[in-house]
């Protein structure tokens, strides 16, 4: 335990020198994270940076993502993937197209979802209930047994969503958004952890222009595109390279049958080395994508 906490400590280290950003000082780094105000994206930004960075939401991931790509932040923290709702695949084909920004960090956060709704309103008033698609799909189980005839609305994101209950004030509408999200938006709370388990996870990338060196780092990434009868080989030659996959998710390459686009998380508990890494960004059809640390929050 002691040595991963060091290693976490030494990748914010490596994050602040390797990117002439330092963590704290009189020019704050600047970090562009799906908005508005409220947001799980938002919280994971505030415990990997832990404060002293400017933080601004953005209305979608791919504005964050542009932020980046322009200079006008240094930094942008997006969701990737969740334990329910699986791949958020808008935001994989995001990352998939931003071909010159890089995963710096990762934050794996727990997520307790909340239902919220107007000063005075009851469970027995929702008729719709507004969320990003992850908080309807993380809380389909607990509507279907409370809230059965309530319809569903999708909204940009959870906070999104909660804003919108707070402008129209109208009480037969509710929002599934993260509990800080209440208190934020004047809303009050009508019903807590409406997740499908209380094992319910996210994990966000942080990105930027430059990529981190990989020593002493557990975590990397790589964008694959290729025939789908190759990923194995691809698999193999990570594993023999001493890379073991963590996390995959698989997008259509969009112009044949048959063809994807992969996003490949792999790690080395003793640390990736950049050996490792010549030997497989290399191959024909694969993109390196950064190295980091992952940290879990739950270490909190």
């Amino acid at each position: 335990m002691r040595m991963n906490i060091w290693r976490r400590l030494a990748a914010l280290a490596l994050l602040c020198g390797a990117l002439a950003l330092p963590c704290r000082a009189e020019t704050a780094a600047r970090v562009s994270y799906l908005g508005p105000a409220g947001t799980y994206t938002e919280e994971a930004a505030q415990f990997f940076f832990r404060g002293g960075e400017a933080l601004e939401p953005r209305d979608t991931v791919n504005d964050a993502i542009a932020d980046v790509l322009s200079g006008a932040s240094d930094y942008a923290v997006i969701p990737q993937e969740n334990t329910v709702g699986g791949a958020v695949v808008n935001y994989v084909d995001a990352l998939i197209a931003a071909e010159d920004a890089f995963v710096v960090g990762e934050v794996v956060l727990p997520i307790s979802q909340t239902l919220m709704g107007v000063p005075g309103a009851t469970l027995s008033d929702i008729k719709t209930v507004c969320s990003h698609a992850q908080g309807l799909t993380q809380s389909a189980r607990w509507r279907s047994e409370h809230l059965p005839d309530a319809a569903a609305r999708e909204m940009a994101s959870t906070a999104a969503a909660a804003s919108y209950v707070a402008e129209t004030g109208d009480a037969s509408v509710a929002a599934v958004a993260a509990p800080g999200a209440a208190a934020l938006y004047g809303l009050e709370v009508l019903a807590e952890n409406v997740q499908i388990t209380d094992a319910n996870k996210t994990r966000f990338y942080v990105l930027s222009r430059q990529a981190l060196e990989a020593e002493g780092l557990t975590r990397a990434v790589f964008v694959v595109t290729c025939a789908a009868d190759r990923i194995d080989d691809i698999i193999v030659l990570l594993h023999g390279a001493g890379l073991e996959p963590v996390a995959l998710h698989d997008r259509p390459e969009g112009s044949r049958l048959g063809d994807y686009h992969y996003v490949i998380e792999v790690g080395n508990d003793e640390g990736v080395t950049a050996e490792q890494l010549d030997a497989v960004r290399g191959v024909e059809g694969v993109r390196f994508a950064g190295c980091f640390d992952a940290i879990d929050t739950k270490l909190k």
